[in-house]
């Protein structure tokens, strides 16, 4: 079995809506683009080295669509080589436009297209579709979830976790690493179990202790 990737930038209050353009969600939102004043070389090669060994791309429809409509025309560049060798899967209720080689739609039991989707290769990657990866986390179908958060509050915008969020407990799986322009890398994996509740008072948790 192999694992899904989720990468997602988000801002200090989580909103991960278009970070790239404002053509990505032109829509009411007015903060499209939002990432880029603030990656530097630090954060570009972290990410870069995130897709390191991916063999394919899990997409929600509206991402795909503005991959497909990108990635296919740029040449010399090292994600347009990756992204258009690997298949990507598409996940949508509509009838999205899979001209982009190796493109394939997900059919309606998408839990179970993804877990297929799994079986078949050993690094899928989950790129933006807040949608698909707010469905993914509902669900606990990841594996590994790097979350860059970068040092601004927009105050509006889709967020990473949405009201159906469920108790979930991740870990973490290196120390964080922060970008001189304050991006700060975070790398979680899925944890066992729901979360806990205990007493921040209690002898063991040193909580008020003069020693």
């Amino acid at each position: 079995m192999g694992l899904i990737h989720i990468e997602l930038f988000a801002t200090l209050d989580l909103v991960g809506q278009a970070p790239g353009g404002p053509d990505e969600d032109p829509e009411g939102f007015p903060f499209g683009g939002w990432q880029a004043p603030l990656v530097d070389e630090v954060s570009g090669a972290q990410i870069a080295a995130a897709y390191e060994g991916t063999d394919a791309l899990l997409l929600g429809r509206r991402t795909y669509e503005l991959f497909a409509s990108y990635w296919p025309h740029q040449k010399d560049n090292a994600f347009a080589t990756l992204f258009n060798s690997i298949p990507k899967y598409v996940a949508s209720r509509g009838r999205p436009d899979l001209s982009w080689a190796g493109s394939t739609q997900l059919g309606p039991d998408l839990a179970g297209a993804v877990r297929e989707v799994r079986d078949r290769h050993r690094h899928v990657k989950v790129v933006g579709s807040l949608n698909l990866v707010q469905t993914l986390l509902r669900e606990k179908l990841f594996d590994r979830l790097d979350l860059w958060v970068h040092p601004i509050v927009l105050g509006v915008g889709k967020k990473v976790f949405d009201g159906g969020a469920v108790p979930t407990n991740i870990t973490l799986l290196e120390p964080p690493a922060a970008s001189p322009n304050g991006v700060v890398q975070l790398r979680y994996g899925l944890a066992e179990g729901t979360p806990r509740t205990g007493d921040m008072g209690a002898p063991d948790r040193g909580v008020g202790r003069g020693d």
